[in-house]
Formats: C-alpha cells, sequence, structure tokens
C-alpha cells in the first residue's frame, strides 16, 4: 500500500488512560484520505474480495458434495435478516429429541470488517461444542464496504435477539444468583479479530444489556479493539522472533498492509474513532458484559490493545499490583506485549516468568463482586493460530503443529473458565 493511505486518521500520542478528564476534547475524527489513496484503497478491498469471491463458491460446492466433519447441525434463517444465515451447532453428546437446555455461547467470524466468511469458523465452532458440551451459535453481519459501521453491530444485535428468543432452540433460559447475589445468564458471546470487536461492540448496546438473558460474559479473541492508533504505531509493540520458523519467525506482520484498508471500508469520514461501539477498547466497564475475556496470541500487532484493557479493567476495580502499560515506555517489558525471545516449548502456553513466578504479561484472572476479568496471550502464536484456513494459508509445518495443540489447550482453559467462574455450573 502506498505511505500516504496511512495517513487517515489525526495523528496522536496515544494514552494509555482511556478515561480523560472531563474538559478534555477527546474526540479523533477520521479523516478522508487524498484521492490516488481513495483508489488504491477501493482497489485493494475490491480486489481482495474478487480474487476471495471465486475461492468460497468453489469450497461451497466441494463441501455440497463432500460435506466435511465439522458442519453445524442447523443452519437457521431468521426474517429479521433472510441475507443473514445463522449456524447451529449442538455438542456431539446432546441428544436432539430432548428437552434439555445447555448453555450457549455465541461467536462472531473475523475478517477486517469486510471480508470474512461465517463459515470460516465451522472448525472451532464445533470443537469447541463437543469439547465443552456447550450450544454454539455463529451469528452472520454484513460486510463493508458496502456496510460501513455501525451496520454490522445492528445486524448482529437482532440476529442475537431472534436466536435468544426462539424456543426452538434449546438455550439455557435460566438464570441464577452469583456470589453477589445479582441475576446472571448461562449465555457469552465471542468474537475473532474484528469479530472480538463486534462482540464488545453489540455487547454495550442497551437492547442487549437489559435483556433477560444477556450475555454473562463477552469473549475478544485477537481482538481488533482500538482503531485510533495507526498500525506503524501498533508495530513497535510487538515482538518479532526470527528464531521462529516461518511465518511465525518472519520480520513483517501481515495485517500491517490489510488495516489501513479495512479501516477505510469499514470507518465513515468524520466518525469518532474513539467511539466505544467502534473502538471498544474505550467502552466503560459499565456498559460491558460483567465478564471480560480477552485473548491475543504475543506475535500480532493487535494484541497490546486488549492487555491494555484487560489491566485496565482490573485497575478499576481496585486489584492490587495493575497498571495499564503504556505503549511508549522506554521500559520493552511496558511497551511490547510479550517477550522478544522464544518462551515456550512447542504447543505450551507460556505463563511463567524467568523466576518461575506467575507472569501476568502472558495471563491473570480476576475476579471481583458481580464480574472478572481473564487475560491470556497466546505464546509464540500468530493471529488467526487458530483458525484451520488461517493455518493452511500461513504454512510453516512446526507453525502449523503448534498451533493445533494451543487450540486445543486455549479452548480447554476458556471452557473451564466459561463453566465454572462465569456461569457456576
Amino acid at each position: 500500500m502506498p505511505a500516504e493511505a496511512a495517513d487517515t486518521t489525526v495523528p496522536r500520542a496515544p494514552s494509555a488512560d482511556p478515561a480523560p478528564s472531563a474538559e478534555e476534547d477527546t474526540t479523533l475524527r477520521k479523516l478522508a484520505p487524498p484521492l490516488l489513496s481513495k483508489l488504491s484503497l477501493a482497489s485493494h478491498i475490491y480486489g481482495l474480495k474478487g480474487v476471495i469471491a471465486p475461492l468460497l463458491w468453489l469450497r461451497g460446492w466441494a463441501e455440497y458434495f463432500y460435506p466435511p466433519a465439522e458442519t453445524p447441525n442447523i443452519v437457521k434463517i431468521y426474517e429479521c435478516r433472510p441475507h443473514l444465515p445463522v449456524r447451529i451447532f449442538f455438542p456431539k453428546t446432546y441428544d436432539q429429541t430432548s428437552q434439555a437446555t445447555l448453555p450457549t455461547l455465541f461467536t462472531i467470524h473475523g475478517g477486517g470488517f469486510c471480508i470474512g466468511h461465517i463459515r470460516d469458523d465451522d472448525e472451532w465452532n464445533r470443537a469447541f461444542a463437543d469439547s465443552q458440551g456447550v450450544l454454539v451459535i455463529a451469528l452472520n453481519y454484513s460486510k463493508a464496504p458496502a456496510a460501513p459501521f455501525p451496520t454490522a453491530i445492528y445486524d448482529l444485535e437482532v440476529l442475537l435477539l431472534a436466536t435468544l428468543a426462539d424456543e426452538s432452540l434449546p438455550i439455557d433460559r435460566s438464570t441464577y444468583l452469583d456470589p453477589s447475589g445479582v441475576k446472571r445468564s448461562r449465555t457469552a458471546i465471542l468474537g475473532f479479530s474484528a469479530g472480538g470487536n463486534l462482540a464488545l461492540s453489540v455487547s454495550q448496546l442497551p437492547s442487549v444489556r437489559q435483556h433477560r438473558i444477556s450475555p454473562a460474559a463477552a469473549v475478544s479473541v485477537y481482538g481488533y479493539l482500538d482503531l485510533s492508533v495507526s498500525e506503524d504505531e501498533k508495530l513497535g509493540n510487538r515482538p518479532f522472533k526470527t528464531s521462529l520458523e516461518y511465518p511465525r519467525g518472519d520480520v513483517k506482520d501481515g495485517l500491517s498492509s490489510l488495516i489501513p484498508t479495512f479501516n477505510w471500508s469499514y470507518v465513515p469520514y468524520g466518525h469518532d474513532l474513539r467511539d466505544p461501539l467502534l473502538s471498544p477498547y474505550f467502552a466503560p466497564a459499565s456498559n460491558l458484559p460483567p465478564f471480560v475475556g480477552l485473548i491475543a496470541t504475543e506475535l500480532d500487532l493487535l494484541a497490546h490493545e486488549s492487555w491494555r484493557l484487560a489491566c485496565r479493567l482490573a485497575k478499576e476495580r481496585g486489584k492490587d499490583g495493575f497498571e495499564v502499560p503504556d505503549p511508549r515506555s522506554e521500559d520493552p517489558k511496558e511497551r511490547i506485549c510479550g517477550s522478544e525471545a522464544v518462551v515456550s516449548q512447542p504447543g505450551e502456553l507460556s505463563v511463567l516468568d524467568d523466576t518461575g513466578n506467575s507472569d501476568t504479561r502472558f495471563a491473570f484472572e480476576e475476579t471481583w463482586k458481580g464480574g472478572g476479568v481473564k487475560w491470556l496471550l497466546v505464546s509464540d502464536a500468530l493471529h488467526g493460530f487458530d483458525n484451520k484456513h488461517i493455518r493452511q494459508l500461513m504454512g510453516g509445518k512446526e507453525t502449523i503443529a503448534d498451533a493445533q495443540v494451543k487450540t486445543a489447550v486455549f479452548m480447554d482453559l476458556l471452557g473451564l473458565w466459561l463453566k465454572a467462574t462465569v456461569w457456576h455450573l
């Protein structure tokens, strides 16, 4: 991409503290790029869509004749959004003729708000449903640039409400009293990449927050949570580990060339880039679900913003020892999300520091009256490590093997947190 394409926002020095004083004007508007940059960005996104569309068509026909094992049990269409089918996964042990209900996880696919497909996470959704005994419902949304912000959020809102109201689905619609005496549901919502942004954004809407069984937790997996900081600045917050096999050892971050195109496609000119619905990093804790899960990958320019949000939520609740890391700090342990050294054995997640003590840069879990936060940094892993199609696209025998094992470990950790801490099962 041309260098000028990245200059579409007002320059700023990013602050580790998203809670400014009442007198401070924190508005940061999306600016229109020069004409040549517009043409370049438009060519890029429509070129990507043009390449992907026939590949999806071929994949669809291939799966029609040779259905993969990870297909959903049901694909439903709701009148509120007939062009956006929803995919539903029952656990393999579930008897669909029974009246039993299930704790439910809603998932949202990624793709930079522009190019993802609801089919992309079928393998993850099937594996999580089967391994954790949870009903998984994959929600859909319209894509930019034809459907810019905030269209996707309101697509997800109406589909989430429609599925919650669908009595034919075995969603556990009961509530329970948590230890603080507050009623909670046994539902949660999770998103990958741009879907992580959308999961935290749709959770802020009043219709969702005030629903009787609104999600008790929102989980962002390598989410794109702060659109106010340029990709060039974010590159300074991730480690590069050239000793690892390609692609993990690459000296570039593949997202850096895509983010300007995705931002141009999704964000309207003049919109505040710190709007909590656009950049949920800035969302007040009171507008988010009681529990927030933030999962990131170490070899990813997006990881630092998830780490900052996790630390901010813990700090705001008065948890000792938490400060929001400064992305411009001279201290690499604060500026870099993770470690510049290879910190884990193949297939292992690193949660300890050099002295063998728990390292909160990689993992922590805090609870308080009525809620909590979970942070997990998947060590030595790339953005999209848990997606079968992304793994195959990136290649690298060692990278694929490592990611497959870490995906299973991450799923078990997430399932344990949801069932034991969030849903009290």
